[in-house]
């Protein structure tokens, strides 16, 4: 099967050996992403909701770039620094995939890699 690499262009790509998504055959996994634009800045810092509104935002681009669309998206793992603000990033969440529905773990994490990132989440998409 043939297997396409995405890369974001991030620095990080190279230090630590990830790609941003991977494609192999017509399964796409998408890394965990966070809530930073493209220049680098924090997109909705202090607010769940919009961090993950803005995540599922780049996941659908990134989706994109690999022929897949949201309704691809069979699961989706979101990694939270506060599981009591659950309903934020729940309802976030269930507005990009009311119709769709993908299977979805929501696990609380100590920290992510800056603290001001609340949200993080990984997708898998088939087409």
């Amino acid at each position: 099967m043939k297997r396409v690499n995405l890369s974001s262009g991030s620095k990080w790509e190279d230090i630590v050996g990830y790609s941003r998504a991977v494609k192999i055959g017509d399964t796409i996994e998408v890394s965990g992403t966070v809530s930073t634009d493209h220049s680098g800045e924090i997109v909705g810092e202090g607010d769940e909701y919009l961090q993950t509104k803005f995540i599922l935002m780049k996941l659908e681009n990134t989706l994109g770039q690999l022929g897949a669309k949201l309704e691809n998206v069979v699961r989706t793992r979101i990694f939270c620094t506060n599981i009591s603000n659950w309903e934020k990033i729940g309802k976030a969440h269930g507005e990009m995939f009311a119709n769709i529905k993908p299977v979805t773990s929501m696990v609380e994490v100590s920290k992510l890699i800056d603290d001001k990132y609340l949200v993080e989440i990984e997708a898998t998409a088939i087409l």
